[in-house]
């Protein structure tokens, strides 16, 4: 059946062909790496189950074959990358390196050891992960699987295993990972907390994740130009695959750990509580290639993903990056991730994982500027904007994730889901509050819904009341009888609270409608951040000056600082990065160089710059970093904020 679709009206026209004016579509490096290395490409792929069912195609998005612009039915920017995901086949990424790209959501990697082949990551479902190394085998022959590695939690990059490893030729778990390799059988590798991890998201919520994954993915839609289009990571969620799962029999613990397998040399950082609890990047030296799992993935990711999860830390994923980038990015020749495309060449790489580390960072302290500021999730995810030099990136365009929601998981990781207005503490459930709404509205004006608001509340309807007349104090803060009838409610509701939280909540909104909000405003008076500030490490004053910058006028800047402690020996790069601060332990070469105290660093975190700028020693682009010290006003850090919460 042909899912009925209307034509692209003159505003969505309009607003898809100002992409082509934002965005360079001469820039064809994406494009040119996502077919870099194409071995061998089915004719048409589709992939079935046993009884008949299709469980992916790529036949299904063959209009993609097709060359010029977007359909006004699409955005141009997810039209090329739904194209350069429609490339699918085997690709040599580098010498011994291979991938099965196109054949589900995640890729097959294959690492060629001296006898065997080292599998990373193992696609979704069984069904795929064979179709991928049927293709493997009938251009590169025939070798055994040596070792499975894992890279993240997630069941698209395990769901697979059993196409390369049954429980019967799983190592034996008990033994050292060496004598595991030696043994003969398959060593499951995978990084630590990974099954515990794994069971979590996929078991302990499942069900409901498997139910909003059918929106998120599309996975029922018809493939077209007005129907499914890719989803940034890959083409789409396959249907009905068969998912496996083996206990793993080694997990990586530290990053810096090495294992030899099959004469491979493999060198591990650990990623945790990234893309996903469970996460490790892997270095092979001997190739000069970083695997850099759903870390770094042409896309910009989800700090907090549709189907549900648990929340992300923006700022470590950053972190982790920008590690990786330390420990690796002077000795790497070639990225390659779980999703989508390589990337080749140093200075390309380094930009790469820089930039996307920069995205992570600006989304993380901004939303935490502008929560200090008193914005809520709603507010910030509609203001908050990638500068262009990195919006314009093409690898953190956003296909999966979205600055938006990305800006409020930030919220939610450190403020939870409520926003300090009281109304919203118990809400109606959305039914009863919509059929509430369609009696108002059926009223025909704003006396009768005001009339039919105070029967309500003499009828002891309280939280709705106080729902629809706080509608109305934030699209006219002075509507008076709007105001007093919403403290009226919220007074009853504090009443009626058994939880003393609650109560104050309520008669502190109900103070602030009927007499205002009188707290002063600018600097408040006291400030709890005193001797926390004076305890911060180096590492935590990069953080919270990040939080603290004003991004707007560093939204153009980029250049390195490097800290040498004078009193703990220690040295620390930091990075601007267009309105992102990012840091990382050790000295490097930079446009500017510091000397100065650990405590002097301190300085800095509370905004005093002028005095931070009389006692350290500061050499090379001063002028650049003088811009860093001006900037640091976002807020006063540990302050008691002033801002409005109960009206606009």
């Amino acid at each position: 059946m042909t899912e009925k679709h209307n034509p692209a009206t003159a505003a969505t026209a309009k607003k898809n062909a100002e992409v082509y004016k934002f965005l360079d579509f001469n820039d064809k490096q994406e494009t040119e790496f996502a077919r870099r290395g194409l071995i061998a490409t089915p004719e048409a792929l589709e992939i079935k189950h046993a009884d008949g069912h299709v469980i992916w195609s790529q036949k299904a998005y063959a209009f993609l074959d097709e060359t010029g612009k977007a359909p006004d039915t699409v955005n141009p920017s997810l039209w090329e990358n739904a194209k350069n995901n429609h490339v699918a086949g085997l690709f040599q990424v580098t010498d011994g390196i291979y991938q099965v790209r196109g054949f589900d959501m995640a890729n097959v990697t294959l690492i060629a050891g001296e006898t065997g082949w080292i599998i990373f990551d193992t696609a979704m479902t069984v069904e795929s992960a064979q179709a991928a190394m049927e293709l493997v085998e009938a251009h590169l022959g025939k070798r055994p699987v040596k070792a499975v590695l894992i890279s993240h939690s997630h069941v698209d990059h395990f769901g697979g295993v059993k196409a390369f490893v049954t429980d019967d030729e799983a190592a034996d778990r008990s033994l050292p990972i060496e004598e595991q390799i030696a043994s003969g059988k398959i060593p499951v590798i995978v990084p630590q907390g990974f099954t515990k991890a794994s069971m979590e998201e996929n078991l302990y919520a499942g069900t409901a994740m498997s139910r909003r994954a059918l929106y998120q993915y599309g996975p029922r839609l018809e493939k077209s130009p007005t129907g499914a289009l890719g989803i940034g990571i890959g083409m789409g969620q396959g249907v009905r695959g068969t998912t496996s799962f083996i206990t793993p029999t080694w997990e990586i613990c530290e990053t810096g750990e090495k294992i030899v397998i099959d004469g491979v040399e493999i060198e591990f950082q650990m990623t945790p509580g990234t893309e996903a609890p469970s996460e490790m990047n892997a270095y092979f030296p001997q190739k000069k290639a970083l695997w850099l799992a759903e870390n770094c993935t042409t896309t910009l990711h989800n700090l907090y993903t549709l189907r549900g999860a648990q929340v992300r830390d923006g700022n470590a994923w950053a972190e982790y990056i920008v590690e990786a980038y330390e420990l690796y990015g002077d000795k790497t020749e070639v990225t390659f991730q779980s999703h989508n495309c390589p990337h080749w060449g140093k200075d390309v790489i380094r930009k790469y994982m820089i930039d996307t580390a920069a995205v992570y960072k600006f989304i993380n302290d901004e939303t935490l500027a502008l929560v200090n500021l008193g914005c809520t999730s709603d507010e910030i995810a509609h203001t908050l904007a990638l500068p262009d030099a990195l919006a314009k990136n093409w690898f953190t365009r956003q296909y999966y994730g979205t600055v938006a929601h990305d800006a409020k998981a930030v919220y939610q990781k450190f403020m939870g889901w409520y926003d300090a207005n009281p109304v919203h503490l118990n809400k109606l459930p959305p039914e009863e509050s919509a059929k509430k709404w369609a009696e108002y509205l059926a009223l025909g004006g704003m006396e009768a819904a005001m009339e039919k608001a105070r029967q309500d509340y003499d009828a002891g309807e309280y939280q709705w009341v106080a729902e629809f007349t706080n509608r109305l104090v934030f699209a006219d803060s002075k509507n008076e009888a709007a105001r007093n009838l919403c403290a009226d409610a919220l007074e009853q509701l504090a009443y009626q609270a058994e939880s003393g939280p609650w109560r104050n909540c309520y008669l502190s909104a109900v103070k602030d409608l009927r007499e205002g909000n009188t707290l002063p405003k600018g600097k408040a008076a006291h400030s709890f951040g005193g001797d926390l500030m004076e305890n911060l490490t180096p590492e935590m004053v990069f953080d919270f000056m990040g939080v603290r910058l004003d991004r707007d006028a560093l939204k153009d800047e980029a250049f390195t600082v490097r800290f040498d402690l004078t009193d703990t020996k220690e040295s620390y790069t930091a990075y601007m990065r267009y309105g992102a601060l990012l840091h990382a332990k050790g000295g490097k070469e930079a446009d500017v160089e510091i000397k100065c105290s650990s405590k002097a660093l301190l300085l800095l975190a509370s905004g005093d710059g002028e005095k931070f700028s009389r006692i350290a020693e500061i050499k090379g682009a001063a002028e650049k970093f003088g811009k860093i010290l001006t900037a640091l006003h976002r807020f006063q850090g540990g302050a008691v904020g002033s801002f409005n919460l109960i009206e606009p």
